[in-house]
């Protein structure tokens, strides 16, 4: 894995744990209602301790969440982790020194683990110790590290104490401008995904605060919930961009649609603006412009980190457990230093961007959703296990996928040959942005329903039975087929599919097969596939008296591929002679198929992959399916 990959791989891997953050804050919140009022004096103490404790172990959640993102065998190397932290904190915790473990400590141990699994788990030792071989090896390796570790952390501490404290004092007197630099690379490392790992820095590590009970807690995210005043320098400032910049972004590019494309655009944004304001998920907004006019993304990252600066130099001082959405703004708005200021400000984020974006989009003509057939935006006919199929294929297939994970907005895949994917497809099945990071490593944006299609897409390759794809015979729009002209096939009578207008006049193959029917006038052609689909394809309605229109470039008994052209015929005559170009694309033994998914009825073009996908039923089912008909 090169550079670039595993450092994809450590930003899921970090992000692992932090999902345990908002119920800490959430805790920790509910502690400050009057439970005495309501007859129970010590929910109270319960729920404050109950968020103070996933704070005090957060370093082991880090331990085990890093080994299990970074390993092929979660369970296996989190058990390892959390090995060695627990041999970790016995050691330092039993010197004279106040030594506490930290986040960066968890990270740090859970990587050894991550990555020693996936060193060892294989490693083979003589036949008379060989129980400790294998995967089994992995704990013994990093404990004996770890006391190796732990033993150079006593002896190194009191520099290092000294340090970490002089290092949040370098920070702090940067003032303003350390933070408008954080807000700044914050937005970009956004593209790659990796600005988990710079959040890791300022978040949990920079500064250090010592709570009533003496202990000692490092950074901006932690330092906020244990009561620190001077906390939330590194995440108030976040919350005018994603309570306020991303939707006026959204809301700009709603107005700036195409009037006959802004329904569906409306719906669409409206959601991610939505999303962005509650939760802080920025990715569908800003994936919506990043690609089209990357220049507009890097003022927008400058904007959020002048926004932080203001934030800053207007002495906020707010927090969060996940990101910087009016979910966390409320409940976590107790702690705050001057968080009402936030909305005024956000007030104003909201105008400048709205009105920037509208120019900038009008202006210099920028393709944003809506603004042309085919944005990246989509929507689709079916749902998400519909979805899947079609997915894993405009990634090259199951033979083409190494790794398959997701963290919470975007797929991160390892792909054996990168020049398989296609990234129109994956653009037309929602994905607001692919990112090539090199050596295979792949990200792609699907926002929040990414985990979702994650597990689809692995049931898909563990799947038994047969997935069928379609590619497009034709160059035109896709239609349903009830909207056929023709009772007979929008009936169904025929056989179940979908249907097209075409553009030009060649009718391609859609998929492998042999040809096993071809008319006399050449206006129709059937296949059958290795699965055993029989494919009938009909130019146009009411053809089959059209002689000379039709010119077949296959024969029965050819076999084809998706793709290779069958028959050419003349459009224009065709149109001339008052006959509709709808052209069915049927299964004519659909008691084989499960179930069908579609792409977009839209425009398409000749092989475009996947307009279609069909999961075939298992072998008694097919044959059951034959009898009943």
């Amino acid at each position: 894995m090169n550079f670039m990959g595993n450092l994809q791989q450590l930003g899921r891997a970090v992000m692992l744990p932090m999902i345990v953050l908002p119920a800490a804050a959430i805790c920790m919140s509910l502690a400050q209602l009057p439970w005495d009022a309501a007859g129970l004096p010590a929910m109270a103490e319960y729920l404050q301790i109950a968020g103070r404790s996933l704070f005090l172990f957060l370093p082991y959640l880090f331990a085990a969440g890093v080994a299990w993102g970074t390993s092929s065998n979660g369970g296996a190397a989190s058990l390892s982790a959390l090995a060695g932290m627990f041999i970790y904190s016995g050691i330092v915790q039993s010197s004279s020194y106040d030594i506490e473990p930290t986040v960066l400590i968890g990270a740090l141990i859970g990587m050894l683990a991550g990555y020693s699994y996936e060193r060892f788990k294989s490693i083979r030792l003589p036949e008379s110790i060989q129980f400790f071989g294998g995967p089994r090896f992995v704990p013994l390796f990093v404990s004996f590290v770890c006391i190796l570790f732990s033993l150079f952390m006593v002896a190194a501490a009191p520099s290092l104490s000294r340090g970490l404290l002089w290092l949040g004092d370098v920070v702090a007197s940067a003032g303003g401008f350390g933070v408008f630099l954080y807000g700044f690379l914050h937005r970009i490392l956004v593209v790659f995904g990796l600005h988990h790992l710079l959040n890791h820095v300022f978040w949990f590590q920079i500064g250090g605060y010592r709570m009533d009970g003496g202990e000692m807690v490092y950074g901006d995210l932690p330092r906020f919930f244990a009561g620190d005043p001077t906390a939330g320098a590194f995440m108030a400032g976040l919350y005018p961009t994603m309570m306020f910049a991303l939707p006026a972004i959204a809301l700009a590019i709603i107005q700036e649609a195409r009037e006959d494309l802004k329904p569906k655009i409306k719906r669409t944004f409206l959601s991610a603006a939505l999303a962005s304001f509650l939760t802080g998920v920025s990715e569908p907004v800003e994936f919506a412009f990043l690609f089209v006019a990357p220049y507009l993304f890097v003022i927008h990252s400058v904007l959020s980190g002048l926004i932080m600066w203001a934030a800053y130099e207007l002495g906020i001082r707010h927090g969060f457990s996940f990101s910087g959405g009016a979910i966390d703004y409320v409940i976590n708005m107790h702690l705050a230093t001057k968080g009402w200021l936030l909305l005024p400000l956000g007030i104003v984020v909201f105008l400048l961007y709205y009105g920037l974006f509208r120019w900038a989009i009008r202006r210099f003509q920028i393709p944003t959703p809506g603004r042309e057939e085919g944005s990246a935006l989509d929507e689709w006919a079916g749902d998400i296990p519909y979805r899947a199929p079609l997915i894993l294929q405009a990634i090259g297939g199951k033979e083409n996928v190494e790794t398959l994970e997701a963290c919470i907005t975007r797929l991160r895949i390892k792909v054996r040959n990168d020049k398989l994917l296609d990234n129109a497809a994956l653009r037309d099945l929602g994905a607001a942005g692919v990112i090539r990071l090199g050596g295979g490593n792949v990200q792609v944006v699907f926002g929040t329903f990414s985990e979702l299609i994650r597990e689809e897409m692995l049931k898909t390759m563990q799947r038994d039975r047969a997935q069928v794809l379609f590619s497009s015979p034709v160059q035109g729009r896709m239609i349903p087929l009830d909207e056929v002209p023709d009772p007979i096939f929008a009936g169904k009578l025929v056989g179940d599919g979908a249907a097209f207008l075409p553009e030009r006049g060649e009718l391609v193959a859609p998929v492998k097969g042999e040809v096993i029917l071809l008319y006399p006038t050449m206006h129709a052609i059937g296949l059958r596939t290795p699965e055993g689909l029989e494919v009938l394809m009909h130019i146009g309605i009411d053809t089959s008296s059209l002689d000379g229109y039709f010119h077949a470039a296959v024969k029965e008994g050819d076999e084809v591929i998706p793709g290779q052209l069958l028959i050419s015929f003349d459009i224009q005559r065709l149109r001339k002679a008052g006959k509709s170009l709808a052209t069915p694309m049927l299964i004519t033994n659909p008691q084989l198929v499960r179930s069908w998914g579609f792409g977009p009825f839209k425009t398409v073009k000749r092989g475009q992959t996947a307009v279609m996908s069909v999961m075939l039923r298992e072998s008694k089912d097919s044959q059951a399916g034959g009898k009943r008909s």
